[in-house]
């Protein structure tokens, strides 16, 4: 079947839709990429032209349409121990830290948030550290969630090709990892045990948590939001971070620290103030 052309009053619409609802910031750039990735989904569904897909998305009462387009044109590139000193500070500087106010005072539960945490790459990794290097007394959770159904389904299966496995070093993969059929590998359960993975945008106004976590994790995904949408998102950040908490985000990414909301401690890592 022949590809069929997004001309730009369609691309404007997908593009204007994509941002209203989930913060998404697309230019011109990207249209292109989104013609692509929405072929199939518009072959599928029987649909004539990029409007006609729009104008259903649009009109579709449950959502789930609106929940495909998002799944098909966000970008889930991720791999385990991605940013390796990331988590060398989680375990020679927060798991000391965080061991000390609890040292005479009994049992205590560092919680951990990995926002936009595509298909559990992160997550694992993460968990990996901080089950690897706990220290008595101490105990943890880790809640991850994504705006992609089909990433998430991928990350609460955590079966990985063997390729996937080459940034882990071998002692975690011993550990951590069982072989499974076709040479593929999948998490032991009791890291599983330890992340609760739950689909969220991140541009809603309020998030339904019960309490603050210690540890978020943002990484790679503020670079598709403009500023108002970031800074409102690290407004929420701020929020919900334990007083002392860590911010950590892509390398790629910066903070506005005039804001007033957290401080720099090293690349790509921040305290909330």
């Amino acid at each position: 079947m022949n590809e069929m052309q997004l001309n730009q009053k369609e691309y404007q619409l997908i593009s204007g839709l994509i941002y209203n609802k989930f913060g998404i910031s697309l230019n011109e750039q990207k249209q292109a990429l989104i013609t692509g990735r929405l072929q199939h989904v518009l072959q599928q569904g029987g649909f004539t032209s990029f409007k006609d897909y729009y104008q259903y998305v649009v009109e579709e009462k449950s959502g789930s349409a609106l929940l495909i387009l998002i799944d098909r044109v966000s970008t889930n590139h991720t791999f385990f121990f991605r940013e390796k000193d990331h988590f060398d500070f989680i375990k020679e500087t927060l798991l000391p830290q965080a061991a000390k106010p609890f040292e005479k005072n009994g049992d205590k539960e560092l919680k951990v948030w990995c926002a936009g945490c595509s298909s559990g790459e992160e997550p694992y990794t993460a968990a990996m550290v901080i089950l690897d290097n706990l220290v008595q007394g101490l105990d943890f959770s880790i809640l991850a969630t994504d705006i992609s159904i089909s990433s998430l389904d991928k990350a609460i299966k955590g079966t990985y090709a063997k390729e996937q496995l080459e940034t882990v070093p071998p002692s975690y993969r011993q550990k951590y990892f069982i072989s499974v059929e076709d040479g593929d590998w999948t998490i032991h359960q009791k890291l599983k045990n330890k992340v609760l993975f739950r689909r969220l945008n991140l541009i809603q106004d309020s998030y339904p948590f019960k309490g603050k976590f210690d540890v978020i994790f943002c990484r790679n995904v503020m670079i598709y939001f403009d500023s108002p949408t970031r800074r409102s998102l690290l407004e929420r950040f701020h929020r919900y971070l334990e007083p002392g908490g860590y911010l950590f985000i892509g390398h790629t990414e910066t903070i506005d620290r005039s804001l007033g909301f957290f401080k720099y401690i090293k690349p790509a890592i921040y305290q909330k103030i």
